[in-house]
């Protein structure tokens, strides 16, 4: 049974992230499952800290990227999604390739949503495990 209350594709989340920082960064969606949500980031230079490794601000991007977007399009039509809290373990460094993410919730309740959102390298291993606390806003 899908989460899903609002209508939502790849091609809706990709449409809705053009000209921000998910864009930029070059992350991209993936699928869209009954209850779940995944994208990817490239590990290059615009996403390297300075040893070469993939930024863990960038990891945390991707990470609330899945997570609102999942609050958003799990919320009725003129609720609102927005972060109160995140938290991300950095397991892994990456140097190159991608990371890809999948988020599903924990709990979708009437006033908060908690996703978590798991990334893996190219090879599988996980690079970062991070948690999401959305409050839904009501249609004022």
């Amino acid at each position: 049974m899908s989460i899903w209350k609002k209508s939502v594709s790849v091609e809706i989340l990709t449409a809705t992230s053009l000209n921000t920082a998910v864009s930029h960064l070059g992350i991209e969606f993936l699928e869209v499952g009954e209850d779940f949500l995944t994208a990817r980031v490239p590990v290059d230079p615009r996403t390297h800290q300075p040893y070469g490794l993939l930024h863990g601000g960038v990891s945390v991007v991707l990470a609330e990227t899945l997570g609102s977007c999942g609050a958003a399009f799990a919320s009725l039509e003129g609720w609102r999604a927005v972060g109160l809290d995140i938290n991300a373990n950095h397991l892994r460094g990456v140097s190159s390739g991608w990371v890809t993410g999948i988020a599903r919730p924990v709990h979708i309740g009437r006033t908060t949503q908690v996703w978590q959102i798991d990334m893996r390298n190219d090879a599988g291993q996980m690079t970062c495990v991070s948690r999401i606390t959305m409050a839904m806003l009501a249609p004022a």
